[in-house]
């Protein structure tokens, strides 16, 4: 491919990517200032409609291929967004259990008002404390790679945990801790209305399916949370001291984009994991 032609698919892919997160923003349609063309005639007939880009994880278009419309999302209510953050107002200032008095910040969660895909984990870590963001030391790293590789951002999803306050020494939470914090997660499902859940970690399908089932017969199985399709799979921690389990993760979630009616970029399928 010459450069030229290779300057030209990175400007479409990028293309690409910015619509699908205008569509997931609610964007149904985009002006534009272009001016026209010099000694066109009045009487010319008008344009026909402008091919539009592929959302993200659907196949690029070609000059053959037929138009993928961008399909809109519901914008969130200005309720639900006030909620969200009255929400986080509430755990911020939560004391029902012992993890309250040594955190540095309470982590709520964060991502999109209306995320197609919510995952959950088991509780923040030394950087998730200290920054009051969920996912964002070595786990969330490799998060990250894992929700691009199935063709969303960070921001197209939402990211939580079971508990919002660091255990001490990074251990799990206790029972008592979780039954604390479930109150919370509740109410964000609830609010934020995913299309599926993927609980990351033994904990989280604990939490979620008051399972004690190990996470290793129960990963790739579909669950339910009050109507809600679970999936299962290793939590990010487990993938970074165990890399091999990296195959069976990515496996669940091609699952989890089997079940939305997508497909991961093309990219992925030259490489094995997540």
């Amino acid at each position: 491919m010459s450069a030229k032609r290779a300057a030209l698919a990175g400007v479409v892919k990028d293309l690409r990517a910015h619509i699908g997160h205008l569509r997931d923003e609610g964007v149904q349609a985009l002006e534009t200032s272009a001016r026209p063309r010099a000694k066109v005639p009045a009487a010319s007939k008008p344009l026909p409609p402008r091919a539009t880009a592929a959302a993200p994880g659907q196949s690029a278009i070609t000059p053959t291929a037929p138009i993928v419309p961008i399909t809109p999302s519901s914008s969130p209510p200005p309720a639900t967004t006030a909620a969200m953050q009255q929400l986080a107002k509430e755990v911020a200032a939560c004391r029902i259990c012992v993890l309250h008095a040594k955190r540095t910040h309470t982590v709520p969660g964060q991502g999109s008002p209306r995320p197609q895909v919510m995952f959950v984990g088991e509780a923040p870590g030394a950087d998730e404390d200290a920054q009051g963001l969920a996912f964002v030391g070595r786990s969330g790293q490799l998060l990250t790679q894992m929700i691009i590789a199935m063709g969303f951002t960070r921001e197209q999803v939402f990211i939580a945990n079971i508990c919002k306050c660091r255990p001490p020494d990074n251990r799990q939470p206790l029972p008592e801790e979780m039954t604390a914090c479930l109150p919370f997660l509740r109410r964000q499902i609830a609010l934020l209305h995913p299309a599926l859940i993927v609980a990351l970690g033994a904990t989280a399908v604990k939490g979620l399916l008051n399972s004690t089932q190990g996470i290793t017969k129960l990963r790739g199985t579909w669950c339910d949370f009050e109507g809600i399709p679970v999936m299962p799979t290793y939590h990010p921690a487990y993938l970074l001291r165990n890399p091999p389990a990296k195959h069976e993760a990515w496996a669940d979630l091609q699952a989890v984009l089997k079940r939305l009616g997508r497909a991961a970029p093309a990219w992925t399928q030259t490489r094995k994991g997540a």
